[in-house]
């Protein structure tokens, strides 16, 4: 048996309740691994996992309208640690940028005081990681420093701005949602404003525009005919009134699974744009029986789409792959194409929707991409997670839809027979990537099963319900209840139900239905049952249904306690228990009061009909309980002598004793025990205070005290040891001592006093005050107020109840829905997260301090130690505080026992543990770079192997065939294998040919094709020009030049030169697609970087070059974006990973002190056998590993410091020697000069 602990101390917390309109888009999951949410103005951590609230941060005195985590988009080190930060916006137009551990605002920015749009990180961090983005209304976008609060730079717009989304590769492009249309800016830098006023684009609402006609092959019903009717949507010139009367376009985002597609979001469909065209390409409608959209997440590992509907459903939406089945492909292979389309695989159940419950929004796992929360307005979390389950082959058939596929490779490299994986780690371990046709096979590969997937509920956070509120807590802890003491309380609510919260975990311990109407009041009777009223509304005599209710906590047995009593009559106006839970009074608005025992659960008297209405009524804590006791021992000690004396003495006892005992163990028999004497004082209407004596079943009236002239209509009374307080309506408060009976009345001119209550604790004589508008704390043996509180001054919030939960904490009910346990001095702060007790530990590593997140990583990542596999990090040499030691420990218990298998199989080899520690840690930048990394790691290896022992060709293509297909999927763009990359573009100009609609898109489409080498193609698109058009005999001239070209060899020069010339006099575009027409497109991108456009280099480079030519096109970009002006390095590094420069790539790492990535990466390259130890590398080998040595020893791994020293060759010798000398010079050295060392041994 666990011995109980109890925790005393309980930290100041909120219990937040339903959510504000204006929090409807206050909810953000950060790649940290938490959920931030706003609540009025408050904002909620939780911790998806394990479903609790872990941190409520309180500063803002608005709603909050916004929250968004920070990007991890960069390098962690010491200097650049892992850190939770978050940016909050409320609607009076204040930015808190938060430190979320320790609960503090790192910086407050404030520019206008109307309610911030929109706001977001940007996401590439090279620069610098502290840039935030905001829309402060109507039309300004001003960049923000999170760190510093500084402004960039301001720009104004001419209409007023909605939201704004990043292209999310690229990152000089951003989109705005006006109210008028779309705004596309292209020339977005953190240095300056943007130039232009960017390019206006118009929506036309989907359903005003007329239809288009479609080939008549395909003859579309239901549905599909709705959406022929979308044709072109976007239009450069401002549509006419009648077509466009409202702009109900809910949300715009780039995909980050395609580059250049946006969506567009409405309440009846999804538009798919392909923005080269300013094109629909795809549609997802809802039928017409169907529930509207409220949101869309698209995803980026896959081309996915979580949708949101009105009913609270969230439904999952794949995009169908190109690939025709086996039997379709005889068929024309142009019909195949016809519009993307996203298929329904799973949707979760939908909630109940009335008046007050709607969802409000959901937010994606970014890191996975497999789990999704949904904000519901009653202040629920309900967290769903999407599972793949192994189908059988028939399933799939009934839906008509084709077979998803599980993914071959786990953490970017194929699977071992007997190696364990995580099925479910993220979206792109679930299914496998976009197939296309030409590239990848129709058939599943070996390894590949056939998935389903569904939607799970792991977790749900209810909130408190609507207010108003009562409270009352436990009775308080004592030295005799120390031992099963748990800190309850009770919030009786507006719905008839009682919550039981345990302040110790903030969790709700109980949750029962008591009554059937409003919760008026509650009163303790032990530390497991209270006793709780509620009246019912009056009827026309103004009587009402009182219901007064015992609750049993430990069965949930709950009774009438006044029996058949109760209908018609006049309200309860409060219940009042006497300190030893003898007896109770209930007093009614037109009724004498009743007494009744709280044990027996008897009335022990009515009082007559002229007894004195009360205003207000206290129990005296004094009672004659140990006078009784004493007797009872006394008697007790005579019985017992009495057994052994002999007959002739037993007359001598005194019969009085003996009857005494006799009686007391007769009540003792009944369990009752003795009934103690025990007094209550209250008041009447003149203010005069009467004492009652109640023993027993006696009740005597003892002595009267006449009104005090300086005092109103009294309201509340409380009473501690010699201490008796009054407060009366017009907020004067009288001091009674009673020992030195004296008087004094203090008047506070706070109006009406409410409440007041005496702190726990033996001569604690703290007092709390509540009035209508905000509450104090007073020191009664000082008669001087300590803290207030007032509505409007210091807080936002009218209060409702309050009661002391301990000795110095506060508890507090108010009005936005809130229960809220303050300090005394009642100033509501967030607290700091490390000083919480949770339930169930949570697994974040960036709640450790820097060093040991560092640290944790890399015991992570350097597995096994000296040959064992452990998750104990005391099995290592660890020089740390033991403190520090132990919070680290937890965070590798609180891994699930899944991870942790994985983690200790000896089968995961170092890419695939590299890539799994970044999805740990949400380190968005250790992912993109892992997973690039793997991919080409063993592609390059794999052809290395291939091209070495070849001496015919024949054993070449059989080993091609064996091994698994596999290629980075689209979402990686350029970085995307050539033959993959070109069959995407190829495929997505088809698309772009169905869909055109106007000359403008043909000419475009034919301009894409000769790019492409599609000659055939582009000249019947030049032909279909109309004769009126002006460019007709220009398409017509160019379609022949297009067909003769390939037959002379004199015109290529004439072309080349006119191509030149076309260039120099600024028709960049005419002149590099005639260089492409002469195969001269190395040329052709050379020109295009030369004009500064590099990225439509690199994509002619990717889609038509050799891999040599293409590889010098790609180095060239990869320098260019090395360059301070673009200070790209990180994409730099995934360019030239992508072209097999692997020692290039390590060189870098360790130029951009990248020490631990550098290393694991040469140490990668090493065992892939694509980069070998010769005298070339062994410099770059021995200063990464010796740098990466000096890394962890400052992070106190002397032992994996070791290993990396002795492997770095001459580079690490002298830090061997440090190591050892006296084994442990090293470990009092500060972090402080580690880090100057490693600077010196970086510049050595």
């Amino acid at each position: 048996m666990i011995p109980y602990t109890v925790n005393i101390k309980l930290a100041a917390r909120t219990l937040t309740g339903t959510v504000n309109l204006q929090n409807k888009t206050a909810v953000d999951w950060g790649w940290q691994g938490l959920i931030a949410q706003g609540c009025h103005s408050s904002i909620l951590i939780i911790d998806p996992k394990t479903a609790q609230t872990i941190q409520v941060l309180e500063r803002h005195k608005a709603n909050v309208v916004k929250v968004k985590w920070s990007r991890e988009n960069y390098h962690h080190s010491l200097s650049s640690p892992y850190s939770l930060r978050l940016a909050s916006a409320d609607a009076s137009g204040k930015i808190i940028v938060w430190d979320v551990v320790s609960g503090m605002a790192h910086c407050e920015i404030q520019e206008h005081s109307k309610p911030i749009q929109d706001m977001d990180w940007l996401w590439n961090q090279d620069a610098s990681r502290d840039l935030l983005l905001a829309v402060h209304p109507p039309n300004y976008i001003v960049l923000w420093n999170g760190d510093t609060g500084t402004k960039l730079w301001k720009k104004s717009y001419a209409e007023n701005i909605l939201s704004f989304s990043y292209d999310p590769f690229e990152p000089s492009n951003l989109a705005l949602l006006t109210s008028e249309g779309i705004v596309f800016i292209t020339d977005f830098s953190p240095s300056k404003a943007p130039g232009s006023g960017g390019k206006k684009v118009y929506i036309a609402s989907p359903h005003s525009s007329p239809a288009h006609s479609k080939p008549a092959a395909v003859q579309p019903t239901g549905a599909k005919k709705a959406l022929n009717k979308v044709k072109v949507l976007i239009t450069n010139e401002k549509p006419t009134a009648e077509a466009v009367t409202l702009n109900d376009c809910l949300q715009l985002s780039y995909l980050p699974s395609k580059r250049n597609h946006m969506l567009l979001l409405y309440p009846r469909e999804i538009l798919i744009l392909d923005l080269e065209l300013s094109q629909t390409v795809g549609v997802v409608a809802i039928e017409r029986s169907g529930v509207p959209f409220i949101q869309v997440i698209p995803c980026a590992q896959r081309d996915v789409l979580y949708c949101l509907h009105e009913n609270g459903c969230i439904t999952l939406r794949v995009c169908r792959s190109t690939t025709p089945l086996a039997e379709e492909t005889a068929a024309d292979p142009e019909q195949s194409v016809q519009e993307l389309v996203y298929d329904l695989r799973s949707q979760c159940d939908a909630i109940r929707v009335t008046k007050t419950v709607r969802p409000y929004r959901a937010v994606v796992c970014p890191v996975n991409e497999n789990r999704a929360a949904l904000v519901v307005s009653d202040g629920r979390v309900m967290l769903w997670e999407l599972k793949a389950h192994i189908s059988k082959a028939s399933a799939n058939l009934s839906s008509g839809l084709s077979p998803l596929y599980s993914p071959i490779n786990f953490c970017g490299t194929p699977l071992i027979r007997s190696q364990k994986r995580i099925p479910d780690l993220s979206l792109n371990t679930m299914i496998g990537h976009t197939l296309i046709s030409g590239v990848d096979p129709p058939w599943p590969a070996a390894g590949q099963q056939e998935v389903q997937l569904k939607f799970l509920l792991t977790g749900l956070l209810s909130g408190l319900p609507l207010p108003p509120f009562s409270l009352r807590m436990c009775p308080p802890l004592t030295t005799k209840n120390i031992n099963h003491y748990q800190p309850l309380l009770a919030v009786g609510t507006s719905n008839g139900s009682v919550l039981v919260y345990n302040l110790t975990s903030g969790l709700l311990h109980k949750e029962l239905s008591v009554h059937s109407c409003e919760v008026r009041g509650i009163e303790w009777v032990s530390l497991t049952s209270f006793l709780s009223f509620a009246t019912s509304a009056p009827n026309n005599m103004g009587l009402v249904r009182n219901e007064l209710q015992h609750v049993d906590l430990r069965t949930g047995r709950c009774f009438a306690f006044r029996g058949e009593r109760g209908n018609d009559e006049p309200a309860i106006e409060m219940i009042k228990v006497s300190h030893l839970k003898q007896y109770l009074v209930v007093v009614f608005r037109d009724k004498p009061l009743e007494l009744w025992d709280v044990r027996t659960g008897t009335l022990l008297r009515e009082m007559a009909k002229n007894f004195p209405t009360v205003t207000a009524l206290e129990w005296s804590p004094s009672h004659n309980l140990k006078s009784l006791k004493k007797k009872q021992m006394a008697a007790r000690e005579a019985m017992a002598r009495q057994t052994t004396l002999s007959d002739a003495e037993q007359s001598s006892v005194e019969s009085s004793v003996i009857s005494l005992l006799q009686d007391a163990e007769s009540k003792a028999e009944m369990s009752q025990g003795i009934s103690a004497r025990e007094h209550f004082v209250f008041t009447d209407t003149d203010g005069q205070v009467y004492h009652i004596t109640v023993e027993g079943n006696t009740v005597k009236d003892g002595a009267r005290i006449p009104p005090d002239g300086s005092m109103g209509s009294i309201a509340c009374i409380a009473w501690k040891g010699d201490t008796l307080v009054l407060g009366d309506v017009d907020g004067n408060l009288n001091f009674w001592d009673l020992k030195a009976r004296l008087s004094r009345g203090i008047p506070t001119h706070r109006g009406w006093v409410k409440k007041i209550r005496f702190a726990p604790g033996k001569g604690n004589q703290k007092l709390l005050v509540m009035y209508t508008d905000g509450a104090e704390v007073w020191d009664t043996k000082e008669v001087q107020m300590v803290s207030s509180i007032r509505v409007g001054r210091n807080v936002s919030y009218r209060i409702l109840d309050i009661d002391w939960c301990t000795s110095d904490k506060v508890v507090l009910a108010s009005d936005d829905g809130c229960v809220r346990v303050l300090e005394m001095a009642m100033k509501s702060a967030s607290y700091r997260m490390d000083e919480q007790d949770l339930t169930d530990p949570v697994w974040c590593p960036y709640l450790l301090l820097p060093r040991a997140a560092l640290t944790l990583k890399a015991f992570l990542l350097l597995q096994p130690w000296s040959g064992t596999y452990t998750m104990d990090i005391g099995q290592v040499d660890y020089s740390e505080k033991d403190e520090i030691k132990g919070l680290v420990q937890e965070q590798l218990n609180s891994l699930s026992n899944d991870i942790k298998s994985v983690l200790q199989d000896p089968e995961l080899n170092l890419l695939q543990r590299c890539l799994l520690v970044s999805h740990l840690f949400g380190d968005e930048s250790d992912l993109q770079f892992w997973t690039v990394a793997a991919h080409y790691l063993q592609s390059f290896s794999q052809a290395r192997q291939l091209s070495v022992p070849t001496p015919d060709s024949q054993p070449q293509a059989e080993g091609s065939q064996s091994a698994p297909q596999s290629h980075l999927d689209i979402c990686h763009d350029i970085l995307c294998e050539s033959s993959f990359f070109q069959r995407f573009q190829l495929e997505r100009v088809h698309l772009q040919e169905v869909k055109r609609s106007s000359y403008e898109h043909t000419k475009k489409c034919a301009d894409q094709l000769l790019l492409l080498g599609q000659t055939d193609r582009a000249v019947q698109l030049l032909l279909e020009t109309s004769a009126d058009n002006p460019s007709y005999y220009c398409d017509s001239l160019k379609a022949c030049l297009v067909t003769t070209i390939p037959s002379s060899g004199p015109s290529q020069s004439t072309i080349k030169l006119v191509a030149t010339n076309m260039i120099a006099s600024g028709k960049l575009a005419e002149g590099v697609q005639l260089l492409c027409l002469i195969d001269k497109a190395a040329d052709a991108c050379r020109y295009l970087q030369t004009y500064g456009e590099w990225n439509r280099a690199a994509w002619l480079a990717k889609v038509r070059l050799n891999p040599a030519e293409a590889s010098d096109v790609l180095k060239r970009w990869a320098e260019h974006l090395c360059s301070p002006q673009v200070n790209q390095k990180s994409k730099a590094i995934l360019v030239l990973l992508s072209l097999g420069c692997f020692h290039k790539v390590g060189e870098m790492l360790h130029s951009m002190r990248h020490f631990d990535r550098a290393a694991l990466f040469i140490e990668a390259c090493l065992k892939y056998g694509v980069m070998e130890a010769n005298d070339t590398t062994n410099k770059l080998i021995g200063a990464a590993f010796a740098d990466y040595a000096r890394i962890l020893r400052s992070i106190g791994l002397r032992e994996g410091a070791a290993l990396w020293a002795s492997r770095a060759g001459g580079a690490g010798e002298e830090l061997l020697e440090e190591l050892f000398q006296g084994d442990g010079g090293g470990s009092d050295h500060t972090p402080v000069e580690e880090e100057a060392e490693a600077n010196l041994g970086a510049t050595e």
